[in-house]
């Protein structure tokens, strides 16, 4: 691939500061939404959607098989929403994806429980949660634009991770509102109290939507919007043209999207299996992902400095390291150990896959099919990685009544990321005394 873009001096990073918050507070409200079923699952909706016998690990593994059915719909997401921004533009495709989340997330706060009106209960959740997964596919690739395609080649890395701040802070705002709900009585937390974060959710999206439409489009699409030569299906032309970027994309997720959803959903199962006070675990949870905001701008910083792919590097092997000490943690039942455990699964580990990741992704894809590129990449992979990792982490607990099994597909995950970045280059852009970015080749 070798493309010229423009980029001149009047441009790079005209109003960075509006769209590197736009993105935050957008991703933030929107991800709070995702990120509410997940802890649902962990929580009450095995027991309140998913009855199962008198074993709740059974429950909660029908819970999480909704999780899962809310990725495998985010590939189409992510196609339809990467046609809308490739071809219409950044701005309307993240209007209609936190309507869509918005909507559905409120919805799911109203259901009626197994107990009211048997299985359609089940059915309606799964459905609000499929609308979830197609909002969310279009969502990722949309928010990390509003501020990649703004920024300046040197900073891309640094200012591109606040993107991904947004949505730990949506997975804090998820787990803190069911920390909060659950110093309820528990009868009353389960017969009203966990619809509260989902009912809450509604006056998020009414300042999400309100913060979207007052901003503008990206510097970068505006220069290719009125290209006659732009493509008609952009998703096609990805995938004719960049093959190889698309499969390194799936590749580099898989250990940090399910690295984080077995530190972050299936450690709450883990942990309250093995007698954990869910709140204790809620909070370590919490509390990591604000350490991870962090570290995720050092991180995206640093590969400014040093290149993408040492970071990412980093952040993968530290997970295949932590795959046997994170659970042996947890299993101290120490507050302080479990703590740490969180801060170093989510603050070294992620943090370094997901700090880089945005423009690590950005310079894989050009402009015109960038949004498609990189949400079919992104999104794949989350059907595999994320979507399935509580699940196969909670059947393997089941069968196993051990930890170990888990941090073995931990270890794997780890070596396929590693694969993926031992496939790939490191992107490289030079700024020629005209102002006009060059991309050179990318060989994968």
């Amino acid at each position: 691939m070798s493309r010229a873009t423009k980029n001149t001096p009047h441009n790079v990073g005209t109003g960075i500061k509006r769209y590197v918050m736009a993105s935050l507070a957008g991703n933030a409200l929107e991800w709070y939404d995702f990120f509410l079923y997940a802890t649902a699952a962990a929580v009450v909706f095995g027991k309140l959607f998913f009855p199962a016998g008198t074993d709740p690990l059974v429950g909660t593994l029908a819970a999480f098989a909704g999780f899962a059915v809310g990725f495998a719909a985010r590939p189409l997401g992510g196609i339809i929403f990467g046609h809308m921004g490739d071809r219409i533009g950044r701005k309307p495709a993240l209007v209609l994806t936190i309507s869509i989340m918005g909507v559905a997330t409120f919805l799911m706060g109203v259901l009626p429980t197994y107990a009211q009106v048997g299985i359609l209960a089940p059915v309606l959740l799964i459905v609000l949660r499929i609308l979830q997964g197609v909002a969310a596919g279009g969502e990722w690739s949309g928010g990390v634009l509003l501020i990649s395609e703004n920024s300046s080649d040197k900073r891309r890395g640094f200012f591109s991770a606040f993107s991904q701040g947004g949505i730990n802070l949506g997975f804090v705002l998820a787990s803190g509102a069911f920390f909060l709900v659950q110093g309820l009585p528990h009868d009353q937390f389960l017969a009203w109290g966990w619809r509260l974060p989902f009912l809450f959710s509604f006056v998020l999206f009414g300042v999400g939507i309100y913060v979207r439409f007052r901003l503008p489009e990206t510097n970068e699409f505006e220069e290719v919007k009125d290209d006659d030569a732009r493509p008609r299906v952009p998703v096609l032309a990805a995938l004719r043209s960049h093959p190889k970027e698309i499969l390194v994309t799936m590749g580099l997720r898989v250990a940090e999207n399910a690295g984080s959803y077995l530190i972050a959903s299936f450690s709450l199962v883990y942990g309250a299996h093995i007698g954990i006070d869910t709140g204790l675990l809620l909070l370590g949870v919490a509390a990591s992902q604000l350490f991870e905001f962090g570290t995720m701008l050092f991180f995206g910083h640093l590969s400014d400095r040093i290149g993408r792919r040492k970071v990412y590097t980093l952040g993968a092997a530290a997970l295949a390291v932590m795959a046997f000490p994170f659970f042996a943690l947890l299993d101290t039942h120490t507050p302080g150990l479990i703590i740490l455990a969180y801060f170093i699964g989510n603050g070294i580990c992620h943090g370094a896959m997901i700090g880089v990741q945005p423009s690590f992704f950005h310079e894989l894809f050009t402009p015109e099919i960038r949004y498609s590129g990189m949400s079919v990449g992104h999104e794949l992979a989350a059907v595999f990685a994320g979507g399935l990792a509580p699940l196969i982490a909670t059947a393997l607990l089941i069968t196993y009544n051990s930890s170990v099994p888990i941090s073995v597909y931990m270890l794997i995950l780890a070596a396929i990321t590693l694969t993926a970045l031992a496939f790939s280059t490191k992107v490289g852009r030079r700024v020629p005394a005209s102002g006009v970015v060059e991309q050179t080749e990318v060989s994968i």
